[in-house]
């Protein structure tokens, strides 16, 4: 009997090595999920697309690849956002959108979406296919470009089309997975190396990029005697292991990363786009090195941009620099980062109150008790910065986070994503209640798959960002305040155990309780509200928006949480101005 399309697509995809495909089933896709049925590939039925897509873009992550699916109209449009995260992370991901039957194209069908147009700003291929000629050619072509560009691509499969017979093409079935040796010119390289050579004092800042050069990225620091700082993406990568890192800088930074940058004569970007630009130093050299030439100097003024593989480039470039002997400016920011870590372990030591338990020391646990090739995920927010600031790299830990679309609600549906990929691993979701209650209804699919993932609340009742947001920007908030319901009682009526932890005293034990248990498991941990993070550079405008805020909500009547916005920070801004 012939084979179908769909079941030509499904071929296809598992000879690309695909493991599964998340999706809600329905209409124009059934085709496919029957394809599917007789195949290798698993069918995660998630209960929101977006939860669908978000899974695939953590699977894409840690293991290169990963497809997720949604039917017509409304499925395509709950896909968007998790797409966008992918696309904007460059994480090789296939999307598959079945649309309405061919014939129905420009009727003003039911549920008729365009999406050459609706997926036309996230993807780097978005093609439709129409003609069981097309098949091979196009799915080979979408996902050729998913891997090689490091994105997404989209096919958009007509349900009608799903069910013709298949034709064989003439062109390769077969996806090339290629691994290229990409470094600067000799004549670049000697350019480089003169520079690095005559500068005193040299940062390096290394990004995601950077993340299989841990090894060179050491060796450079101590040849050069130079501070190592990372962006958040890179911090599981070039933190281990590292005796000259001074931390993370941007938004969620710290203080040392931000001062060694600025104090340098040069500072090396290794594979980083870093978007913060106030962050980035103006009055010294700056010189950038990624694999994509398209993103060099626009985030800085350059002395000097370079096309190459961290890895590769430095390994060529060691031969040409001389070894510095003058490891003073070095320690003066080692010196300082050790400074940094001590302010940052004051709210460790300041447990908190029922109730209000800092957030700080919530992370700090978390991380002693987590096994060592842990995989976090973060939500978008206040938890980002826990996670940023508290969780140790470790060399096997991963940390998977909005950090470039910069969505709420990320961390339970990547943590479903990574758990299905690597069932062997310990996988953390650090939700925030905002975001943990966005997406909700997925709590049943880590029950429904039997996913040992464990969910812990910062439940601080609030949109805690967004609070810190308009405080600086001299604003009372307003409508940030969450009525939650009991998450530990709503995760028992999902099918597993829930804990709400409301004293500074429970929280270890309880930590360690959800982290033994063989299962999902979720900790509702009652976290102060009051509790803000601020960056790393405090711009007086900043300082004036929160007195000024703090200043209307006393006059507003609200004293006391002014009060406890101030002692629960005070020694964070003491540290950082």
């Amino acid at each position: 009997m012939a084979k179908n399309i769909a079941e030509q697509i499904v071929e296809m995809l598992e000879n690309a090595n695909v493991k599964r495909i998340y999706a809600v089933t329905g209409d124009s896709l059934n085709h496919l999920n029957i394809a599917v049925k007789k195949s290798s590939i698993e069918w995660i039925h998630v209960r929101h697309e977006e939860v669908g897509a978000y899974a695939a873009a953590a699977e894409a992550e840690l293991d290169g690849f990963a497809v997720c699916a949604g039917s017509c109209g409304p499925g395509h449009v709950h896909l968007i956002n998790g797409v966008y995260e992918a696309h904007r992370s460059h994480l090789p991901m296939l999307v598959i959108a079945s649309t309405i039957p061919s014939e129905e194209m420009g009727m003003d069908y039911f549920q008729e979406t365009n999406t050459i147009k609706l997926f036309d700003d996230c993807s780097y291929y978005n093609q439709m296919i129409t003609r069981p000629e097309q098949v091979q050619r196009t799915l080979q072509t979408a996902i050729q470009h998913a891997i090689s560009k490091k994105g997404v691509a989209v096919i958009g499969l007509p349900g009608d089309v799903s069910e013709m017979d298949a034709e064989e093409a003439t062109t390769s079935n077969k996806i090339f997975k290629t691994n290229p040796v990409i470094r600067p010119s000799d004549e670049e390289l000697n350019q480089l190396a003169n520079l690095i050579n005559e500068s005193e004092k040299v940062t390096i800042y290394c990004g995601i990029g950077a993340e299989k050069a841990n090894g060179e990225v050491i060796q450079l620091s101590k040849y050069l005697k130079s501070p190592v700082g990372y962006s958040f993406r890179g911090k599981m990568a070039i933190q281990p292991n590292n005796p000259n890192e001074v931390g993370l800088t941007g938004l969620l930074g710290l203080p040392s990363a931000y001062h060694a940058m600025h104090e340098a004569d040069l500072l090396i970007l290794l594979g980083t786009d870093f978007p913060y630009q106030k962050f980035m130093p103006v009055k010294n050299k700056i010189v950038q090195i990624d694999e994509s030439p398209e993103r060099l100097g626009r985030r800085a003024k350059l002395e000097l941009g370079l096309t190459g593989d961290v890895k590769e480039t430095i390994k060529a470039l060691l031969p040409l620099l001389k070894e510095k002997t003058d490891v003073h400016f070095l320690n003066q920011q080692l010196e300082f980062y050790e400074k940094v870590k001590e302010t940052q372990l004051t709210y460790v030591k300041d447990f908190g109150k029922e109730n209000a338990i800092q957030p700080e020391f919530v992370t700090y646990t978390l991380d002693k008790l987590a096994k060592n090739d842990a995989i976090f995920t973060v939500d978008t927010g206040m938890c980002c910065v826990w996670g940023a600031r508290y969780i140790t790299g470790t060399g096997e830990r991963k940390m998977l986070g909005s950090f470039n679309h910069g969505s709420m609600a990320n961390a339970m549906p990547m943590a479903i994503g990574a758990s299905l990929a690597h069932p062997d691993k310990q996988v953390i979701a650090m939700c925030g209640d905002g975001g943990l209650s966005m997406l909700l209804g997925d709590m049943a699919t880590i029950f429904q798959y039997k996913l040992p993932v464990k969910l812990i609340v910062f439940n601080n009742r609030a949109l805690g960002m967004v609070k810190l947001e308009m405080e600086v920007g001299g604003m009372p908030d307003n409508e940030t305040d969450m009525v939650n319901p009991d998450f530990g009682m709503i995760a028992q009526a999902m099918g597993y155990p829930g804990k709400n932890v409301h004293h500074p005293e429970e929280v270890e034990a309880a930590i360690k309780e959800c982290l033994d248990y063989s299962g999902p498991y979720l900790l509702n941990i009652f976290t102060n509200p009051n509790a803000l993070a601020l960056p790393p550079k405090i711009e007086f405008d900043q300082v004036v928006g929160m007195t000024k805020s703090m200043a209307q909500l006393m006059l507003g009547g609200k004293m006391e949480e002014a009060l406890d916005t101030v002692k629960t920070n005070y020694k964070h801004i003491k540290g950082l101005l």
